[in-house]
């Protein structure tokens, strides 16, 4: 039986940044990322983090807080060890995820969007639209929708889709990696996107 979408997504950003962690030096993961105060190593701990609470059933909000308290409590642990529990969490997270009947499909697409701010802190090419980018798109749009988020016209190379609920008197025209960027909140580069209509970018934002 096919897995759902932010499982199956989990698994192909697992085996996509495997070999990059793998291959990067201690120095390149000091690199500051997107994640403000969030160096590549902070990331890679929030997300083996969030992954072994979602395997454990040891949830808490994921609010800002509590996630710095996550990466706070991993700072003594050497890169192995975080990287370890990062491997396993993907393959445990994303059985979580798949039985979770859609509740945790925001975790399994964070980790993905997460792997993005690697790539981008590791000026590596193509790092909001890695493997996965379609089920990704598709995972945003639901997002949008279940938050209940203004409705608003998203047109991507050539291509039409619906954000939010409701009418849309907005329109978005952009590419695949700044509409990602724009939902996580991850700075886009204003050049590289045209807003018409009553709505901002911040109220394209779905991840605080």
């Amino acid at each position: 039986m096919a897995m759902r979408p932010a499982a199956e997504l989990l698994l192909l950003e697992a085996a996509a940044i495997e070999p990059i962690l793998q291959a990067a030096a201690d120095v390149d993961l000091d690199l500051p990322t997107v994640c403000t105060g969030w160096s590549v190593r902070d990331v890679m701990a929030h997300c083996a983090a969030a992954l072994s609470r979602i395997a454990s059933e040891d949830l808490h909000d994921f609010s800002p807080e509590a996630n710095e308290a996550d990466v706070e409590a991993r700072r003594g642990q050497s890169t192995g060890q975080v990287l370890s529990e990062l491997l396993t969490g993907y393959e445990t997270g994303a059985e979580a995820i798949d039985a979770a009947a859609g509740v945790l499909d925001g975790i399994g697409l964070g980790e993905w969007m997460h792997g993005g701010d690697i790539r981008d802190a590791l000026g590596l090419p193509g790092a909001y639209e890695s493997e996965g980018i379609e089920l990704a798109l598709g995972l945003l749009l639901e997002r949008s929708q279940n938050m209940g988020k203004g409705p608003v016209t998203v047109v991507i190379g050539g291509e039409t889709m619906h954000f939010g609920v409701g009418e849309s008197a907005t329109t978005l025209t952009t590419d695949r990696a700044t509409f990602v960027r724009i939902c996580g909140g991850r700075k886009p580069d204003p050049a590289r996107y045209r807003l018409q209509g009553e709505l901002g970018v911040a109220d394209l934002t779905l991840f605080s």
